[in-house]
This record gives C-alpha cells, sequence and structure tokens, in this order.
C-alpha cells in the first residue's frame, strides 16, 4: 500500500509563493514518475509539473517559469515551489505517483486546496 500525503496549500496574495510537498510512504524510486495535478470545478485534472525518477522534469505551458517541481530521495518527498502565484492558479492541488511498473496503477494524494486572491 502508498500513501501520498501532502501539504502546503493555503491562501495567499497574487505575486506571492507557496510550497507543496507531497511524502510518499515508499521510495521515490519506486515510481516512474511523480508530480503534481490541479483540478477547478467542473474542469478537468490537468497536470502542473512532473519529475522522472531520472530527474526528467515536465512542466505545463501556463507554470513555466514560474513554478520548479524537486525531490528529495532521502525523504521521499516532492516538492513544488509555486512563484509568482496567480488567481488563476487557484484550484485543489493533488499529488501523483506513476507506480504502474512496481505496484501496478498510479496513486493519488487527497489534495491540497490553494486560493490566490487578486
Amino acid at each position: 500500500q502508498v500513501q501520498l500525503v501532502e501539504s502546503g496549500g493555503g491562501l495567499v496574495q497574487a505575486g506571492g509563493s507557496l510550497r507543496l510537498s507531497c511524502a510518499a510512504s515508499r521510495s521515490f524510486l519506486s515510481f516512474n514518475s511523480m508530480g503534481w495535478f490541479r483540478q477547478t470545478p467542473g474542469k478537468q485534472r490537468e497536470l502542473v509539473a512532473s519529475i522522472t525518477k531520472e530527474g526528467t522534469t515536465n512542466y505545463a505551458d501556463s507554470v513555466k517559469g514560474r513554478f520548479a517541481i524537486s525531490r528529495d530521495n532521502v525523504k521521499n518527498t516532492v516538492y513544488l515551489q509555486m512563484n509568482s502565484l496567480k488567481p488563476e492558479d487557484t484550484a485543489v492541488y493533488y499529488c501523483n505517483a506513476d507506480g504502474s511498473i512496481f505496484f501496478g496503477r498510479v496513486y493519488w494524494g487527497q489534495g491540497t486546496q490553494v486560493t490566490v486572491s487578486s
């Protein structure tokens, strides 16, 4: 069983910063990749950023240059540093772990709310 525990969401003014954390109960190297998705009411969940176990990162165009994903292999934790936040970044952010090879499935965190006020 894999658990993903998220933290770091909250309310921030436009232009501010937040850092999200996602702690996995298994080694990061057990997953093909880990990442962050976000979802707003009535819309599909969308990829924000991901990082493979080899360290390759990928970002949505809307966050390039503002967000940075990183990981701590010792703590099995993935971080999302969000800078220059905009009201349109407001969403529930979900941590994701692709365990399809070792575990046969993808895992999701419980979600953390990020609200950016204008």
